[in-house]
């Protein structure tokens, strides 16, 4: 009985990677144009999720609070269940962990323009295809990196705090549902920074600091640094600057980090920082960029991927690992419009 359960499941996998791997060459689009969504994939891979973010008009009353889901065995899109609130948020940042999603921060806008950082912690259990509120987060951040470890800890890695970059770590424990603070990166406090955890190693490149008085608010950050997490004490990071990476800084990349590729991969946004509506601090016009590159935890070294990377983005809140390879969901694309589209990001 125990070998014919083991070939009924080896039989099954293989079905669902032959159905995501047909699904490939025939990604659909999302149902919604939609940027600065947060993102995330369950389930080995197989099911990716896009959550919040603003639409093509890219004004405050375009924000929403939709979900929308695909599983790649039989790639269609679905609307799921909205996220908890009356309003959407921008700027959050999503994982998936312990076969959940967890939805983090972000920032709403109101009718005036005015930007309020939100630090509640939303959780998605597709089993029983509900909401459920954990603890917030103690220090409210926008535009942060996520990574997570052991299927376990989830980090939030800088960001903006009421309007100020910060540079601090801030680690939530989904077993307990509790939050602690980790050694801070040493580097200058930015939001809209770029990274991921592979390999319990964390990268952080970029984003965007406060600008000089008199100046733009804010301005371009070209620091990169790598953080080693202790192995017996989640909270501890050894951190220590990286050389710089291909290409210039960058703000609002499409980032994230696999253990399984030992690498976190980044991809797209521009050189100057800009709002949601992609209209950039200091006023002058600005592009997507087309290069996507790597940082390989195992041979610490930077890896050029591809300098003319096709369907660049910015304000895509994260690189999604699937059971297909990475992809970009949404975003704002080359000429700054928002898109639905779901695009393969290219790797080595």
């Amino acid at each position: 009985m125990k070998k014919l359960s083991s070939l009924l499941a080896v039989l099954t996998s293989s079905a669902l990677l032959l159905g995501a791997e047909k699904a490939k060459n025939e990604i659909p689009s999302m149902p919604f144009a939609v940027s600065s969504n947060a993102v995330a994939s369950i389930r080995g891979g197989l099911e990716i999720y896009s959550m919040m973010g603003v639409g093509p008009r890219k004004t405050w009353d375009d924000i929403t609070n939709q979900m929308y889901v695909l599983n790649l065995t039989h790639p269609k899109w679905t609307v799921g269940h909205q996220v908890p609130g009356t309003v959407g948020r921008l700027g959050a940042a999503a994982i998936g962990v312990r076969d959940a999603v967890f939805l983090m921060g972000g920032y709403m806008v109101d009718g005036e323009g005015k930007e309020i950082d939100v630090a509640d912690v939303n959780v998605f259990e597709p089993q029983s295809r509900k909401w459920f509120r954990s603890k917030d987060m103690p220090v409210a951040v926008d535009s942060a990196v996520i990574g997570s470890t052991h299927n376990r800890y989830i980090y939030l890695i800088g960001g903006r705090s009421s309007n100020s970059p910060v540079n601090s770590v801030q680690v939530y424990d989904a077993q307990t549902d509790n939050w602690s603070q980790a050694t801070p990166f040493p580097g200058t406090p930015v939001f809209g920074l770029a990274g991921g955890i592979a390999d319990e190693n964390i990268v952080i490149v970029d984003g965007a600091k406060s600008g000089p008085s008199g100046g733009p608010h804010y301005v371009a950050s070209d620091e990169c640094w790598l953080g080693k997490i202790d192995h017996k004490n989640p909270n501890k990071i050894e951190w220590s600057k990286l050389p710089a990476h291909p290409g210039k800084a960058r703000f609002a990349m499409a980032s994230g980090g696999s253990d399984h590729e030992h690498k976190v991969v980044f991809s797209g946004g521009t050189a100057m920082p800009h709002g949601y509506n992609g209209v950039a601090y200091d006023g002058q016009p600005s592009e997507v960029s087309t290069l996507t590159f790597d940082y390989d935890v195992h041979h610490h070294q930077w890896e050029t991927v591809d300098k003319d990377t096709p369907d660049p983005r910015a304000d895509a809140r994260g690189i999604v690992f699937t059971a297909i390879g990475p992809l970009v969901l949404g975003g704002l694309a080359k000429d700054f419009e928002t898109t639905p589209k779901v695009t393969p990001v290219p790797s080595k």
